[in-house]
C-alpha cells in the first residue's frame, strides 16, 4: 500500500471526514483519489477497536487514511501514535510534541505526520505548547522557523495550523506560507475552511510557492443529518484544486 497521499500534481490533496467505510469511498472517488480520509480516534473506546476499524477503511480507499485526534485534542495524542504503529497510514496528525514518538514507531520516513501549531495573534510566531501537559500551561510562542526546523528534527513533514479560523488568521497565516515554501516545508491550513473560503485559503499558499498543501475541510461540509461528508462537496474543493493548478 502507497504511504503517502497522492497530492494532485503533487502539490495539493484534501483532507476531510469520514464518517463510514462507504462514505469513504464515495470521498475518495469524489477527488479521484487527491484526498486522505479522516478517521478520529477519539470516536474509539480503545486501541484494537480503532484498529481494527480502520482496517476496513484501508482496503476501501488504498490506504489514503489520515488518523486524527479529534478537534486537535492533546490526550489522544498517544493513541494515534499506537494506531498509527500498526496501521502505518498516508497521513497521521499529531500535537507538535507527539511527533518523534510517532516517527519512532512508524519506523519509516514516508507517512506523512503533521505539527500542530496554534495562532499567536503576531505574525511570524506560533504556538508550540499544543501536548497533553503543554497545553495547560502558558502558550510558548516560537518564531516560525525555529518550529519549522523543531518539527524537522522530530521527523516532521508539516505544519497543522490550527484552529485558524477561516482567514480570521489571515496575515499570520500568510507569513507561514512563505516559511514553509522557504523551508521546504507542506502547509495543513486547518479550521473554519469552507467552500466559500477554501479558494482563497489555497491561493495564500500556492502563491507563496508552498511545496505541498493538505487543507482540512472538516464540519462545514459534513451533512447535518446524517453525520456523513457530503461527496459533493469534495467534488467542488476538487474542481477548485484543479482549476488553480491547470
Amino acid at each position: 500500500m502507497e504511504l503517502v497521499p497522492n497530492y494532485y500534481k503533487g502539490r495539493v490533496a484534501l483532507n476531510v471526514l469520514a464518517g463510514s467505510v462507504a462514505n469513504a469511498k464515495d470521498i475518495y472517488e469524489a477527488a479521484d483519489g487527491h484526498v486522505v480520509c479522516g478517521v478520529l480516534t477519539k470516536n474509539y473506546p480503545d486501541n484494537d477497536s480503532c484498529i481494527a476499524d480502520l482496517k476496513k477503511y484501508q482496503i476501501a480507499v488504498n490506504n489514503a487514511i489520515s488518523v486524527g485526534l479529534g478537534a486537535g485534542d492533546p490526550n489522544q495524542s498517544k493513541m494515534v501514535s499506537e494506531v498509527s504503529q500498526v496501521i502505518q497510514p498516508q497521513h497521521v496528525n499529531q500535537v507538535f510534541t507527539g511527533v518523534g514518538y510517532s516517527r519512532a514507531l512508524l519506523r519509516q520516513n514516508q507517512t506523512i505526520i503533521n505539527g500542530l501549531v496554534s495562532p499567536t495573534g503576531k505574525a511570524g510566531y506560533v504556538n508550540i505548547a499544543t501536548g497533553p501537559l503543554s497545553s495547560k500551561e502558558m502558550a510558548t510562542e516560537v518564531p516560525v522557523t525555529t518550529a519549522i526546523a523543531l518539527l524537522k528534527d522530530m521527523g516532521g513533514s508539516s505544519f497543522k495550523f490550527f484552529p485558524m479560523k477561516g482567514l480570521a488568521h489571515k496575515a499570520e497565516y500568510e507569513y507561514i506560507a512563505k516559511a514553509c515554501a522557504t523551508n521546504d516545508f507542506s502547509l495543513e491550513p486547518t479550521g473554519g475552511i469552507d467552500l466559500e473560503n477554501f479558494e482563497t485559503i489555497l491561493d495564500i499558499a500556492l502563491d507563496a510557492g508552498v511545496t505541498r498543501i493538505l487543507p482540512h475541510v472538516y464540519s462545514s461540509i459534513i451533512d447535518k443529518d446524517t453525520g456523513l461528508t457530503k461527496p459533493d462537496d469534495v467534488t467542488k474543493l476538487f474542481e477548485i484544486v484543479k482549476r488553480k493548478l491547470a
